[in-house]
C-alpha cells in the first residue's frame, strides 16, 4: 500500500507552506504500510519557538485555504518546541531544531519511502543540526559570562 493521491496533496501543500515560512529540514515519509492511523508524517524544523509557530500558522492557513481542510487535532503548541497537527491522512511535526536533532523522528522512519517534495522545501536538509550546535555554543558563552563555576 502506498500513500493517497491525498495524502501526497495535503503533505506537498504542507511542505511548500512550511518552506514558505522558512522552515528547514523539510521531509515526508510514506507511512502508509507500517502505520494504520495514517499514510504520511511530515517533518520540518525551525531554530526558535516563535518561528514554529510561525510555520504550524502556516502550514494551517495553506491547507485551510487552498484544500479546505483543518486538523483533527493539534498538540505542543503552548511550549512551542514541538507542534504536531494531525490531519487524519497526513500527520506533521513541527520541532525546535533542538527536539529535532534530540529525538530524531527521521531514524524512526528511515526503511519508509520518502515522499518527493517541491524542490524549494528540500533546499534546507541538515539546517536542525546546525541551529542545535549554534545554540548549545550560545548557551555555553551565556552560563560563563555569569561567574563561571562554583567550587
Amino acid at each position: 500500500m502506498t500513500a493517497t493521491d491525498r495524502a501526497t496533496e495535503l503533505v506537498e501543500a504542507a511542505a511548500q507552506a512550511a518552506a514558505d515560512k522558512l522552515a528547514h529540514d523539510i521531509i515526508a515519509y510514506d507511512v502508509s504500510d507500517v502505520l494504520a492511523i495514517t499514510d504520511a508524517f511530515l517533518l520540518a524544523s525551525a531554530p526558535s519557538d516563535r518561528q514554529v509557530r510561525s510555520i504550524v500558522d502556516g502550514i494551517e492557513e495553506a491547507l485551510q485555504n487552498d484544500l479546505g481542510v483543518k486538523p483533527v487535532r493539534r498538540e505542543g503548541e503552548r511550549e512551542g518546541r514541538w507542534v504536531l497537527l494531525d490531519y487524519v491522512d497526513i500527520v506533521v511535526h513541527v520541532q525546535h531544531a533542538e527536539e529535532r536533532v534530540f529525538y530524531a523522528l527521521e531514524r524512526l522512519w528511515k526503511d519508509c519511502p520518502v515522499i518527493g517534495l517541491p524542490e524549494d522545501a528540500t533546499a534546507t536538509r541538515g539546517r536542525a543540526v546546525e541551529h542545535a550546535r549554534e545554540n548549545e555554543a550560545a548557551e555555553a558563552a551565556g552560563s560563563g559570562a555569569q561567574g563561571g563555576e562554583l567550587r
